[in-house]
């Protein structure tokens, strides 16, 4: 006889099919990611996750948000962020400031300096976006990828209260 518990102590393995499909996933995001990374590194001297904060200061009004904020739209923990800002800060790229309506609150500012360091990067960086992954997709294959990693990121951010995200830990 086979009971609930049973069923949920027995894992659903991954048809070979959806093996290969995970570990296909699994290759090209960290090769994606790597090949980012070095060519940040090499024309910026920094790592794509603090070219995503840039961009994300850049886009905001007044170039500027709350922290936490900035956590929730990098999907990376507080403390990660306050990391990788008081590192774009010691570059001059992005200066903190208090926030007068909530004295724990503080905003990340991008300044000249960094929207400068932008202006330099975006060419290089869009060039080596479109060269791994756009320039090797069909317009049905990008709309299907994009559709898909939509559904996948709306089932891994839950948006009830207490949910274990990133930006709120």
């Amino acid at each position: 006889m086979n009971t609930a518990s049973d069923s949920a102590a027995q894992p659903r393995w991954l048809t070979d099919e959806e093996q290969r499909v995970w570990r296909a996933y699994l290759h090209a995001t960290t090769l994606l990611e790597d090949h980012l990374d070095r060519q940040l590194q090499r024309d910026a001297g920094m790592p794509h996750i603090y070219y995503g904060l840039l961009v994300g200061l850049a886009e905001a009004p007044r170039r500027r948000l709350r922290m936490t904020e900035l956590a929730m739209q990098a999907k990376i923990t507080r403390s990660r962020l306050s990391h990788a800002i008081a590192r774009l800060e010691k570059n001059g790229w992005v200066r903190r400031e208090d926030c007068p309506s909530d004295k724990r609150g503080q905003f990340a500012v991008l300044t000249d300096e960094g929207v400068e360091v932008l202006k330099r990067t975006a060419p290089g960086h869009v060039n080596a976006v479109r060269q791994a992954m756009f320039d090797r997709l069909t317009p049905q294959q990008q709309k299907a990828l994009g559709e898909i990693m939509e559904i996948v990121a709306e089932g891994l951010q839950p948006n009830e209260a207490g949910a274990d995200l990133p930006w709120l830990r």
